[in-house]
């Protein structure tokens, strides 16, 4: 790659915690360095709008279809309460620390590069080369100057580009060990950090102040308040060998051979991208949506940006999503192998769970847990308006207790599920027991929200019975049922679980279509980059949707119409809606609409940094970082229900291949699955006794059947094969 413009274009390296955007070129090689808490105190932390004295009339509204008054009745009631909402409250945004610029005496033409097995970045020309990596024994972008005869040239270090939205003052320092840059927040809110340091410290060279008078290795560390300093091992083989074995540790759980070939694989990023997407370019990327994912979670999950910022005003503030954008950042954790790397979202999540009991008082009078759609430093349902009518979705908690769940149905791991998983389970399940009306034995969701659509005709995003609202509350009540019975628990709610789960309204077929809506009184809305309805698929699949003939052929339908929208001219934004569409398609079966949306995701929104974009060539962004190499596993296996299945969505432009390192529910890890168009076989292997059913491709036979019952020993490899007949 040759000269990255600015930081949207930068390459990236990160250990989770610390990221540097690498960019510039050939006269001043950028780095923008950032911190995963960094979130500039901006905006106010208010109370939730005590919606829950209005909701009577909220809930007559929605009855009588008056859904866009009920939403300006939000905006009238938490403007009453608070004046602060008279505009749009946003949460705290993820910004950029610093850029250091180092400017070498003797630049030349020279070209960017990434490792993504070991995290370097270089910039390299014909006389020197700048590496840097973001170490995660040591926690700080290490960075090596060298040129022939010796390094030349000078440093700067300062704020990012740009205007601050608060009060920002900055003050650098230069001493025999290096710049500290001491950034203060001017206006920071009470509670809120007052400022940061960035040091940049020589670790070996020739370095006095801003001059660079020989090879050197410097050490970047972004300090927020209270944060340790810790010294740093000056030797830079030294630190890239004990990164590497962490990093490449992650980055090798998984690889995935889709039989590109050797002189397409060594064709460079942009030429790749140029030309009609195949096999080498799916490959590449799914290595790199990894390695984006691995380098941005650290103890927090990956932002909309993951640990990277250079700006002051990143969209959407750069926080965490959850109405899409976050679980699609994740979605691939735990197929290739990385549960551990889950963990922050349950960390982030019960960081947060005062402000999520706090959210369902206020907005609902109800106990439990209700997420707001956004959230960064705190989890206050601030963010919302007459448009966007955020606080009539009540869905969050249900979806993230799926992610719980899920974690422990790869893992095996008992003391998460008891421990971490059971509690927020129940406690998200006591929010819907007491907002969820029960109206002559159905259940009522009201108010309700489909993710950014509106049904067509109302011009109002509100909305009754939202499928999406429906399918997690199912889905979290199928799964408490679940988990007290694998855990031998007797609770008192169970009675009342199994009441809601029993009157919850049926799957709704409308115009040959899944309904977006279970209300038969609002129309579906096709034409949209969410596909929200289709949730109860991108998991465990619903065997009510997947068991009916009916719902399932209106399933597919649905895939179809979505991704008819996405192949138009139309649909240039929200990538991960791509993602959400390709795990429905692979739930069904449907391998080339599954490949048609990675080739759309891969052809579409992806740059030759290896870094994704949220728009179509615009706005730097991972959530399909995560949502593309999801994709592509739930196209090779298939785990849900006690049955697993092979290759369940393999395309036709996939006629052989290899995958090592896949994870499946039950906790079994397929340590290998190869494949050509007349054989498949694979190797299991469960982490504790389990009796499953495999299932072969579609067209094979595992011992002359569609599928055979097995037993797997913890720990023991288990080979299948299936052969066409």
């Amino acid at each position: 790659m040759r000269e990255a413009v600015n930081w949207e274009h930068a390459l990236v390296t990160g250990n989770g915690r610390q990221g540097a955007l690498c960019w510039g070129g050939p006269d001043a090689v950028r780095l923008t360095v950032s911190h995963e808490r960094l979130f500039l105190p901006a905006g106010p932390r208010l109370d939730a709008p005590d919606t829950a004295a209005i909701l009577p009339r909220l809930r007559d509204l929605l009855d009588r279809g008056r859904y866009a008054e009920a939403a300006e009745a939000v905006c009238e009631q938490a403007t009453a309460g608070d004046p602060a909402y008279a505009e749009t409250v946003w949460i705290d945004p993820l910004v950029g620390a610093a850029t250091l610029t180092v400017r070498p005496r003797r630049p030349g033409d020279g070209s960017w590069s990434v490792d993504l097995a070991t995290g370097v970045v270089e910039h390299r020309w014909a006389s020197g080369e700048v590496r840097v990596f973001a170490s995660r024994p040591s926690d700080a972008i290490v960075v090596r100057l060298s040129a022939a005869g010796g390094f030349r040239g000078t440093l700067e270090l300062g704020l990012i580009e740009g205007t601050p939205p608060m009060p920002v003052t900055s003050r650098l320092a230069a001493g025999p060990e290096g710049l500290t840059l001491a950034v203060g927040f001017g206006a920071a809110r009470p509670g809120a950090p007052t400022g940061y340091r960035v040091r940049c410290r020589v670790l070996s060279g020739d370095v006095e102040g801003c001059e660079v008078r020989s090879d050197a290795v410097l050490a970047i560390r972004t300090l927020l308040p209270g944060d340790a300093d810790p010294a740093v091992p000056e030797d830079f083989e030294e630190l890239l060998a004990a990164h590497r074995a962490v990093h490449g540790g992650l980055m090798d759980r998984v690889r995935l051979d889709l039989g590109a070939g050797r002189a397409a694989r060594a064709a460079s990023t942009a030429q790749l991208l140029a030309a009609p997407v195949g096999p080498a370019l799916v490959e590449r990327l799914f290595d790199a949506g990894r390695y984006a994912i691995v380098s941005s979670t650290g103890d927090l999950p990956p932002t909309l940006q993951g640990v990277w910022s250079g700006t002051w005003a990143p969209p959407w503030s750069s926080g965490y999503t959850l109405d899409g954008n976050l679980p699609a950042a994740v979605a691939a954790l735990l197929p290739t192998g990385t549960p551990e790397l889950l963990l922050p979202v349950f960390d982030l999540l019960e960081s947060v769970r005062d402000d999520l009991r706090h959210n369902a008082r206020r907005l609902y009078g109800a106990r439990g847990l209700l997420t707001p759609l956004h959230l960064s430093t705190h989890g206050r349902q601030n963010h919302f308006g007459p448009r966007w009518c955020q606080t009539f979705w009540t869905a969050g908690a249900a979806w993230m207790s799926r992610l719980y769940v899920d974690y422990w149905r790869y893992t095996g791991d008992r003391g998460f599920l008891r421990d971490r998983a059971w509690p927020f389970l129940r406690e998200s399940a006591e929010f819907y027991l007491d907002f969820v009306q029960l109206r002559d034995g159905t259940a009522r969701f009201s108010p309700s929200y489909s993710p950014e659509n509106a049904p067509a005709g109302t011009d109002s995003q509100a909305c009754v019975d939202a499928t999406m609202d429906v399918a997690v509350v199912r889905d979290l009540l199928m799964n408490l049922l679940r988990v007290a019975d694998e855990l031998d628990l007797r609770d008192p709610d169970a009675p009342r679980w199994r009441e809601l789960l029993g009157a919850l309204p049926g799957y709704r077929v409308a115009d040959g279509l899944l309904a977006e809506w279970c209300h038969p009184g609002l129309d579906d809305q096709p034409a949209h980059r969410h596909a929200s309805h289709l949730w109860p698929l991108w998991y465990e699949p619903d065997p009510l949707i997947t068991g009916d003939a009916g719902l399932r052929a209106a399933a597919m339908a649905t895939v179809r119409s979505r991704l008819a929208w996405w192949l138009g001219a139309e649909a240039d934004e929200m990538a991960y809606g791509l993602a959400q569409l390709g795990l429905a398609a692979a739930a069904l079966g449907m391998a080339e609409e599954a490949y048609a949306t990675v080739e759309r995701m891969a052809g579409r929104y992806w740059r030759a940094s290896l870094v994704p974009t949220h728009n179509r060539d615009a706005i730097f962004n991972v959530d399909i970082a995560g949502g593309l190499p999801a994709v592509v596993a739930a196209m090779l296996l298939r785990s849900a229900h006690g049955r697993l299945d092979l290759l369940p969505a393999l395309p036709a432009r996939w006629p052989n291949g290899r995958v090592t390192g896949l994870t499946a529910r039950d906790a079994v890890l397929v340590s290998e699955l190869c494949w050509g168009p007349d054989r498949v076989e694979a190797v299991l292997t469960a982490r504790r006794d389990v009796r499953l059913t495999v299932g072969a491709p579609p067209g094979m036979l595992i011992d002359g059947a569609p599928s055979r019952r097995i037993a797997l020993a913890a720990g023991r490899p288990h080979g299948v094969r299936a052969v066409r007949p």
